[in-house]
């Protein structure tokens, strides 16, 4: 559930995460910066060893034992983002002697990178969500599997959405993974599979919503009932990743899917008089009120933690009580179904 939400406010995060068109980078001494970093290979004191490759025409033209190092190039620590940083940072610096406040640059706040990691604080939070719902999904499986009782003759769950929430979890752990890894190095690869895995876990989310609520357990109904969702999910995935990586259309299929969630969860709580519903209503209204750290944007403190750091921290607890609401309704389930059937 907080993956979900996440997923809907991620295009918000980074709706021009890759446009030229911030006030820092259309700051000229910028600029500037930039272009005489890429042709000297240094800025001040600072000497960047990856521009030698893009030094002169023989070494970019020659084998490719003379092209800048693989690793490199996989890491993206290449000329032209070692010289946007380093520019980023001195500039920031000017600035600050001058009492301006922080700008974006290409989209981005000036954060302060350690090592590779370009959002530091962002990465560490959201590996931290995956080893939230690694944990979430191991104790699922092991109260499903091994303290709740079995059916006697097949030896299955009593529980009617243990696979559901199986592939729930893995998705989820997918989806975070390449949230950290985005926030580690932002380029076009990472950034496709971050979109790709959130969207992809939105809309399962929302499948699993409906056949939660619904009580369908029929495997023929449930077809029918997640047919269009995926097939829908399927082209949109397609359509940002082979045709037009469209933020502003990618946002209002987020918003829309998981607003969807939102009611149907809620208001199925408050119908059944679910007995778990207040841990429900708490990750769903807490998520709403996290929000406001996506819509309330603000500069990196201390060059780490900007608004959205403090979301991906927000979320943690979240997914700790939403996987504590998944157990719970295995185990009311698995109670009511056991006295049916005595």
């Amino acid at each position: 559930m907080a993956r979900r939400w996440f997923s809907i406010f991620l295009v918000l995060g980074f709706l021009v995460g890759d446009l030229d068109g911030s006030a820092g980078d259309a700051d000229q001494i910028y600029k500037t910066c930039v272009d005489q970093c890429e042709k000297t290979a240094s800025i001040g004191d600072i000497f960047i060893q990856q521009c030698i490759f893009l030094a002169n025409d023989a070494v970019v033209n020659s084998t490719w034992y003379m092209q800048e190092p693989l690793y490199l190039q996989w890491k993206q620590l290449n000329c032209r983002s070692d010289c946007r940083y380093h520019c980023m940072m001195q500039r920031e610096k000017e600035r600050e002697a001058l009492g301006l406040s922080p700008v974006k640059y290409h989209g981005k706040w000036p954060f302060k990178r350690i090592y590779v990691f370009q959002e530091p604080a962002s990465a560490a939070l959201s590996a931290f969500n995956l080893m939230m719902h690694f944990n979430g999904w191991l104790s699922f499986f092991v109260l499903v599997n091994y303290k709740l009782p079995l059916r006697p003759q097949s030896r299955r769950t009593y529980y009617e959405y243990t696979g559901l929430w199986h592939i729930y979890g893995f998705l989820s752990m997918n989806a975070w993974l390449w949230s950290a890894i985005f926030h580690t190095r932002d380029f076009e690869l990472t950034e496709k599979l971050d979109y790709s895995s959130a969207v992809a876990l939105l809309g399962y989310s929302l499948i699993l919503s409906l056949l939660r609520t619904f009580d369908v357990k029929d495997e023929a109904s449930r077809v029918m009932f997640a047919a269009p969702i995926l097939a829908f999910v399927t082209t949109h995935i397609l359509y940002l990743n082979f045709y037009e990586l469209d933020y502003g259309w990618n946002m209002k299929v987020c918003i829309v899917m998981g607003v969807v969630q939102m009611f149907v969860w809620a208001i199925w709580a408050g119908v059944t008089r679910h007995p778990n519903r207040v841990k429900l209503w708490i990750v769903v209204f807490g998520g709403a009120l996290a929000m406001l750290l996506e819509i309330y944007d603000f500069s990196p403190y201390c060059g780490y933690f900007d608004a959205h750091a403090l979301w991906h921290a927000a979320t943690i607890p979240l997914t700790i009580l939403w996987w504590s609401f998944i157990k719970s309704d295995a185990e009311d389930r698995t109670s009511i179904l056991i006295k049916k059937s005595k």
